[in-house]
């Protein structure tokens, strides 16, 4: 088989920053029996003690040593960056059909950055050459540097708030409301009766939504739901959670002791889409999380739920075209509310425990990764 290479290349310039527009994906596919132009060279310092630092979830920088010698020869960097699956496959993959970033040889640390190649909370490898272009295109490079591993962050607050900005065009007119629910089987709630004294208690919110929401397996807290239906102004009487359902007054849970931060914005595959609110008592271990790292809300003025005081009166407001999910940080008395069974129907197909998100829809992503 004859030996190929596909090289695609994009330059402004040496400045250490690249983005997009100047870096180049090099696929070249390597016959082991064949030259295909590029040539090793030990004479090329190989990049060793390979740093990786100021990790968002769709940059790095990298930084490593090398020997001088040859240095001065040195015109490029070659990058190679994986998804981690396991280190016999990066082997492979590194020798026989690797998939590089290319950039002009610049001071060190360099950024990377691209959400067209890199997801937030992912594992990644990632391995280095050094190498010289020469007048006929072609290159000659050094042996590989040792594999290293790394992950990317969660969003930061700055994407968070752009997902927040997409949520709130759709959100639609306010409706009132005036109770949280939370449903779940009737052997939930005998547990929660028998083991944890009558209360609630907060657990670890799942991966549902947003690759890289910083809530999904860190924070702790409650689920409940607050939409109504439109004609009647009450919940909905059927649910995908269970038969049983607590009903509290919106006051016990929402009020002026209370924060209200945005959590996440996502779809399933639907047309319908979900935003995730996190309610946390002032000052409470999930007000102080959220607090780091989630967009706060102002409660009396939102797009998505809101608590205002009118003659003296706590009033209740809730989007009405997306589907709210309400995050509660702290235990909650089943005393405080009533636990029923509900006359409607246990709809599973709208569960959406550990529900992955929709990376097509243009509604609901960001452009930094899913």
């Amino acid at each position: 088989p004859i030996g190929f290479k596909l090289t695609v290349y994009v330059s402004r310039g040496s400045h250490p920053e690249y983005d997009l527009q100047n870096w180049a994906l090099v696929l070249l596919l390597r016959n082991k029996s064949q030259d295909s132009g590029i040539a090793e060279m030990e004479e090329l310092p190989v990049p060793h003690n390979i740093k990786i630092s100021n990790i968002t979830c769709d940059s790095f920088k990298i930084s490593w040593d090398m020997d001088s010698k040859s240095k001065d020869r040195i015109t490029h960097y070659f990058i190679d960056l994986n998804k981690k699956e396991n280190k016999n496959s990066n082997k492979f993959k590194h020798k026989d059909v690797p998939t590089k970033l290319v950039a002009k040889a610049v001071p060190l640390p360099m950024t990377v950055r691209g959400h067209w190649f890199l997801s937030p909370r992912t594992e990644y490898t990632v391995a280095v050459q050094t190498a010289s272009k020469q007048v006929d295109g072609d290159y000659v490079v050094s042996e590989w540097s040792e594999i290293i591993e790394f992950c990317t962050a969660d969003y930061s607050k700055v994407h968070l708030t752009q997902l927040l900005e997409k949520a709130e065009v759709i959100a639609g007119r306010m409706l009132k409301l005036s109770v949280f629910y939370r449903n779940q089987h009737k052997d939930y709630f005998d547990y929660i009766r028998e083991q944890h004294g009558n209360a609630l208690q907060p657990s670890v919110k799942d991966n549902s939504g947003s690759h890289g929401s910083p809530i999904s397996g860190k924070l702790e807290g409650i689920f409940f739901s607050c939409n109504t239906e439109f004609n009647t102004g009450k919940p909905p009487q059927d649910s995908p959670y269970g038969r049983y359902r607590f009903e509290i007054a919106a006051e016990k849970l929402f009020n002026p002791n209370t924060n209200l931060y945005f959590g996440d914005f996502y779809c399933m595959y639907t047309a319908y889409h979900y935003v995730i609110l996190v309610i946390a008592p002032v000052g409470s271990p999930g007000d102080e999380f959220c607090k780091q790292r989630l967009p706060q809300l102002n409660s009396k003025e939102n797009k998505f739920l809101t608590c205002t005081e009118e003659d003296g009166i706590m009033v209740y407001h809730h989007a009405q075209d997306v589907i709210l999910e309400v995050i509660y940080t702290d235990p909650v008395d089943l005393s405080l509310g009533t636990v029923a069974e509900i006359t409607g129907h246990q709809l599973m197909s709208l569960s959406t425990a550990n529900a992955k998100k929709d990376p097509s829809c243009k509604t609901c992503n960001i452009s930094v990764g899913r």
